[in-house]
């Protein structure tokens, strides 16, 4: 079951997006600090047996595998350092790879609101299936994190980390939860009914949420407008107002996304 080209291509074109939200300096990237992480990480793969990868936000591609990275898939590393990210990405079962990605959109939006101190705090774990040498999908999980922040506090470098799952159901789909190092508390991704105000800091108005739930069922400006008894004008500026506080390029966007944390 193939991803389609569409869909692949929609994905990519909502990252790149949110990708340049960001704005770095080049010449105040210090990839010095990427060489001293390297050891503690090789280590770290050695001793947990476990697959690790830095992802650079700047440059838009990995800048760092651990050797034994593909030794848990069969797969050779040198092939996909040749071929590039998008080689794994075709081995993910296709519905998997879908919400994958939903989540690390919310995932970067999310931080996006969040304060220096807070984008360092989280870990997103998903458990997913891919195919391994053999092409027999199994189960897999990755934990991934910021590592480093620019100077003026882009996400920069990301570190993720993949082992074996002890669930070989490969009939369940993808699983994944935040987890928020300062309080120990984990949150769903799953549970688009988890209460996600206080965790993440991000509030609409009464107003807004109001206005987004009707357009949820459906009603157009000018019926929220008769509805409400207040201007277009004013209804639009409350709709804008949601696309900005939530990092949405759209309404539905929006609405998704308002879903998921709860907002709604």
């Amino acid at each position: 079951m193939a991803l389609k080209e569409n869909v692949k291509n929609q994905i990519f074109t909502t990252f790149a997006k949110l990708l340049k939200q960001q704005k770095f300096v080049a010449k105040e990237l210090d990839y010095s600090i990427l060489e001293k992480h390297k050891p503690l990480l090789l280590q770290l793969a050695s001793l947990n047996n476990s697959g690790i990868s830095i992802f650079d936000l700047y440059k838009n591609e990995h800048v760092f595998y651990s050797p034994n990275f593909c030794t848990l898939l069969g797969y050779r590393l040198k092939e996909i350092i040749e071929k590039g990210q998008g080689y794994l990405d075709e081995k993910i079962h296709p519905v998997d790879y879908i919400e994958l990605n939903k989540n690390g959109i919310s995932l970067i939006k999310l931080c996006y609101h969040f304060s220096n101190d807070e984008k360092m705090n989280y870990k997103l774990l998903n458990e997913y299936r891919i195919l391994n040498s053999d092409d027999k999908y199994i189960r897999v999980i990755e934990q991934h994190q910021l590592l480093e922040l620019d100077i003026f506090g882009n996400i920069w470098l990301t570190l993720s980390m993949i082992d074996i799952s002890p669930n070989q159901d490969i009939n369940e789909g993808l699983k994944s939860q935040l987890l928020d190092f300062r309080t120990g508390k984990i949150i769903s991704f799953q549970n688009e009914n988890t209460n996600y105000k206080k965790e993440i800091k991000i509030s609409l108005t009464q107003r807004e949420i109001q206005i987004l739930q009707m357009v949820k069922n459906g009603l157009l400006s000018k019926e929220i407008s008769d509805n409400l008894f207040i201007s277009v004008h004013t209804v639009n500026t409350h709709r804008q107002r949601v696309l900005e506080k939530l990092g949405a390029n759209n309404s539905m966007e929006a609405i998704v996304f308002a879903s998921k944390l709860g907002l709604l």
